[in-house]
């Protein structure tokens, strides 16, 4: 039987890796990567630097392929992402089942955590429901962008008492439910913190910011979201125009 891994990362720092991950990554033959373009080939490179600071010897390949294309601005946002997923399980099939000898062990590599806002496990999911390959799948936990982000800032993420809310940045765009204190929000490509900052209700709002959460260019900012706002925004797009892409995460906290 197949043996495939699903290995929790980390936000980009080699010491975020569990003694469990270290472990599961040495007896991995083949790593599994979707190559995202030229833009976001960095975030391959960190895979394989984490590899071979971690691994013992050099007994394993990466396989790579190029992601399926996807429509960013749909109309139906969840049958528009459930069609990419489709398209990435049947290209997860093909490589677990062309790259991977009967009684292989291969792994995917996941930022942060695979329980948070990734894909992984879901598609993983659709292969082995349409038959395509046998494979028996393990996951092993990692620390999240959200861990790093209260760790960057040395912060508890909520208050005495009070829950805390995840969610993307498009649902953001959309309102707060009642009640919310503190929100995190992840997947957010249009700085929407700025519905907080314009919103109607009176209410203040602190943000405590950190993008590339875990690497050498991690930056963190914080303070009310009507006076950092700007700062924030000008500082994601010169470090996006710098790299090519960005990954950032941020705490919204109402203000007492």
């Amino acid at each position: 039987m197949r043996k495939v891994f699903v290995i929790g990362i980390g936000a980009g720092d080699p010491d975020h890796l569990t003694v469990q991950a270290i472990k599961a990554m040495n007896l991995v033959d083949v790593f599994f990567v979707l190559d995202k373009g030229a833009a976001k080939d960095e975030l391959v490179q960190l895979r394989r630097q984490i590899c071979a600071e971690h691994i013992v010897g050099d007994d394993y390949r990466f396989v790579e392929a190029p992601d399926p294309a996807r429509d960013r601005t749909p109309d139906d946002y969840r049958g528009a992402v459930l069609d990419w997923h489709e398209l990435r399980a049947s290209l997860y099939g093909q490589m677990i089942r062309d790259e991977l000898g009967e009684d292989g062990c291969g792994a995917f590599l996941v930022w942060g955590d695979p329980s948070l806002y990734d894909s992984t496990l879901r598609i993983l999911d659709m292969v082995a429901t349409s038959g395509a390959v046998a494979f028996e799948c393990t996951v092993v936990p990692g620390i999240t962008s959200v861990q790093a982000l209260a760790a960057g800032h040395a912060m508890v993420l909520n208050r005495i008492g009070e829950p805390i809310h995840i969610t993307t940045g498009r649902r953001l765009r959309a309102g707060l439910p009642d009640g919310v204190e503190n929100a995190v929000v992840m997947l957010d490509a249009e700085c929407s913190f700025e519905s907080v900052a314009e919103g109607d209700a009176g209410d203040a709002w602190d943000i405590y910011w950190g993008a590339y959460l875990g690497t050498a260019d991690e930056t963190l900012i914080a303070g009310p979201v009507r006076e950092v706002q700007g700062e924030i925004e000008r500082v994601r797009g010169e470090m996006r125009e710098r790299k090519g892409w960005i990954m950032d995460t941020y705490l919204l906290r109402r203000e007492r």
